[in-house]
């Protein structure tokens, strides 16, 4: 072999001219829990418009890309970081052309729902967890424990509604209702994104919209997944000359040696976190945990 000839054959098929370049379907990962920041005190994994932006966009943008593949693995969160990332790979699909095929893991519930929804086609194993298209709010009540502690709560507004609910303030039953009447919007705004986007497929002999979550081979009878398996089987079958591969986020060099803080995270110094701080970051935390844990994880 000719020195030219031996340097041809090492390029790209399209270079080199001799083999054409293998089909790839780009595999994204979304695991955690929907949320504008990390919360609490230990840095967790989450979903939202900022972490996934760049990650999408080279999967979209991989070359030879027959499709894109988005593995959801979320107990909800923020409704408008779901609609945010939803709505980007919304766009991203139609600016590259591209079918995107959604797998549901362990549970793909509310907000991870609707992220599965922004694809064309959802799987799921028989065993995940699928659905909870509701709207919920979660927090805890700390005025007493504050006081217990010696803590003085000062929040001073302008404007009757501006601290409602605030977690350090006894509730009230106004700003209760008020959150009622929100969340019924909120919800109403979800079910139109599952009916605009899953339309015909979905059961119309049960009501889908109570919260309510089933099993992925349940989930599958009533339209709101449209077969079961692994991404691997799925994707194998369905694109059997093409080559599957992960693409990920680039994280911090503090985030991958697993260092960091809100605080740090917010850019201040520890002398500038307050007692209040720390026991929000704490019931954040919580709260996260406890996301999952309504999911039995």
């Amino acid at each position: 072999m000719r020195i030219p000839d031996r340097l041809s054959s090492r390029l790209p098929g399209r270079l080199g001219g001799e083999k054409a370049e293998q089909d790839v379907v780009p595999l994204v990962r979304l695991t955690g829990v929907i949320a504008p920041q990390m919360g609490g005190p230990v840095p967790r994994a989450v979903i939202n418009s900022v972490s996934t932006d760049k990650v999408l966009e080279r999967a979209f943008a991989t070359e030879h890309a027959v499709a894109v593949a988005v593995v959801i693995n979320s107990p909800g969160g923020s409704g408008t970081q779901s609609a945010l990332v939803a709505d980007r790979i919304r766009g991203l699909a139609e600016e590259h052309d591209l079918p995107v095929l959604a797998f549901c893991e362990d549970v793909a519930a509310s907000g991870g729902y609707w992220l599965a929804c922004a694809a064309d086609e959802i799987y799921a194993h028989p065993t995940s967890t699928v659905g909870s298209i509701g709207v919920v709010s979660s927090g805890f009540g700390l005025e007493g424990l504050i006081q217990r502690f010696g803590i003085e709560r000062r929040l001073h507004t302008a404007g009757t509604s501006k601290a409602r609910l605030d977690p350090f303030l006894p509730e009230k039953e106004e700003d209760v209702a008020w959150l009622r009447s929100f969340q019924d919007e909120l919800h109403g705004q979800f079910v139109d994104w599952v009916k605009a986007r899953r339309g015909d497929k979905l059961a119309s002999d049960t009501d889908l919209f109570t919260g309510e979550v089933w099993s992925g081979a349940r989930a599958l009878g009533l339209g709101l997944v449209d077969g079961l398996g692994t991404p691997r089987s799925i994707l194998t079958e369905r694109f059997p000359e093409a080559k599957l591969v992960t693409v990920e986020g680039r994280k911090p060099l503090l985030a991958r040696l697993g260092i960091g803080a809100p605080a740090a995270a917010a850019g201040l110094g520890w002398s500038q976190v307050t007692a209040a701080d720390v026991v929000l970051g704490l019931t954040q935390a919580a709260d996260i945990r406890a996301s999952w844990a309504r999911y039995g994880l």
